[in-house]
């Protein structure tokens, strides 16, 4: 069995070594087989676990997230006959429900929403009808293998204490801030992760590399600030950080690409 770890959302998830793990956007897929990803490849390895995970920054109640993550798949499907159950894993909670197709469709849709302090995980299954008896057990042990944990693998950090996501790399901070005249203090990285998924990361490897949060203000689109910012303090060390969300005319790129952006001073 292999082991995957999302360092952002701070989850892990176990699934068959046979199978494969593919990122795409801003979610997880498990699959069966790489053909699985084609939307209209109907072999009977088709089966595929999908992972998306929210920033539920207000701690907002489960169930208005659920609706509407209900309600966009059944339309995006033409789905009908909805029945909704709650649903517990772990110290998780959510809803769970199995999605009627068209009797045309040869698949079954399974979704599914789980809630964790300021963490959402959206997940959605898919595979062929003719073999739910042997899938439906193997993705049932696949999803409840799925627990949070505070990661212990090294996470590289800066000389000014700050950790820093994998695969993003220094840049010049006044690509980021136009406004900067001496650079000298200012820092900023570039790389490709979700505003949700970085405010994630930071929530739990602030803690861990002993940062006390002083003042959080997350993204919101109703926020007129426009980025999420943190002002930190360790020891005789103040920080100002800010996660800035990408902009652009594709939509789906602005939305995976975070620039990280911090001012250092001292007490």
């Amino acid at each position: 069995m292999t082991i995957y770890q999302d360092i952002f959302w701070g989850y892990e998830i176990t699934y068959p070594d046979s199978w494969i793990h593919t990122r795409i956007a801003d979610t997880e897929y498990f699959s069966a087989s790489p053909d699985s990803l084609d939307p209209l490849y109907e072999g009977t390895d088709s089966g595929q676990i999908a992972i998306r995970g929210e920033w539920n920054w207000s701690r907002k109640d489960i169930t208005p997230l659920w609706n509407e993550h209900i309600g966009l798949i059944a339309g995006f499907m033409g789905a009908k006959d909805i029945g909704s159950a709650p649903w517990k894993l772990g110290d998780m909670i959510g809803m769970e429900a199995e999605i009627v197709l068209p009797k045309k469709d040869p698949r079954r849709l399974w979704t599914g929403i789980l809630s964790r302090e300021f963490c959402v995980l959206h997940f959605m299954v898919t595979h062929m009808k003719e073999v739910r008896a042997s899938f439906e057990p193997l993705v049932t042990s696949i999803i409840s293998s799925i627990k949070f944990t505070d990661f212990k693998t090294a996470v590289p950090v800066t000389s000014e204490g700050i950790p820093i996501p994998p695969g993003y790399t220094e840049t010049d901070p006044r690509k980021v801030i136009n406004e900067i005249d001496d650079s000298s203090n200012w820092h900023a990285y570039d790389g490709e992760a979700g505003i949700g998924a970085l405010q994630s990361f930071y929530l739990r490897e602030f803690s861990q590399n002993s940062w006390e949060i002083l003042e959080y203000i997350p993204f919101t689109r109703f926020s007129d600030l426009g980025f999420a910012r943190y002002r930190l303090e360790k020891e005789s060390r103040t920080m100002v950080l800010g996660l800035m969300p990408g902009t652009g005319n594709d939509v789906e790129s602005s939305q995976n690409h975070t620039k990280i952006v911090y001012k250092v001073s001292s007490t």
